[in-house]
């Protein structure tokens, strides 16, 4: 998943997925999940926007590019998905995150 997105897969190719990742490591995406979530309590698609989000505050602190080109960098189709998943994640929309970090 690490190496998807900063290989910058997500922008070329958008969101990684359960499918995607289940194949780079040879299991089928159910049991990826289940496995994922009976060894963290998380399940894969989680796992994946957990990371998603992680990268998202490194770019909002890091860098000066825009909230809608975080999105479309981290393969997010539409902006306005990005900021309701960062927000449901964070408690914070993406630019008063930004501001206030």
């Amino acid at each position: 998943l690490y190496e998807y997105i900063h290989q910058g897969d997500p922008e070329k190719h958008g969101l990684p997925t359960v499918k995607y990742l289940a194949e780079k490591v040879h299991l089928s995406p159910n049991y990826l999940s289940d496995l994922l979530k009976k060894e963290t309590g998380l399940s894969a698609q989680e796992h994946i926007h957990q990371i998603i989000i992680e990268e998202a505050k490194s770019l909002l602190k890091q860098s000066d590019r825009s909230v809608s080109e975080v999105s479309d960098a981290l393969g997010f189709e539409y902006p306005q998905y990005f900021g309701r998943l960062f927000k449901r994640m964070t408690g914070f929309t993406p630019g008063h995150y930004r501001n206030n970090n």
